[in-house]
């Protein structure tokens, strides 16, 4: 997983406050797969677990600032 651009953050906050969460969804749920790879040795990219947290923040911040405008 690579880091996002900022194009790619712009386009983040465009998609609806439905396809973020599903997306949040959809991270969490990695991370947690990732988490139980890493559990049990079977994880090669050990960056990938901070990576997916840092874009769960990113949209965790997303939501809340389109919460505190709307």
């Amino acid at each position: 997983m690579k880091r996002l651009k900022p194009s790619e953050l712009r386009s983040l906050r465009e998609l609806t406050t439905h396809e973020l969460e599903e997306k949040l969804a959809a991270t969490k749920e990695e991370l947690f797969n990732l988490r139980f790879q890493l559990v049990t040795g079977h994880l090669e990219d050990h960056a990938t677990v901070s990576k997916l947290r840092r874009r769960i923040a990113q949209l965790y911040t997303i939501l809340a600032e389109r919460k505190l405008a709307g």
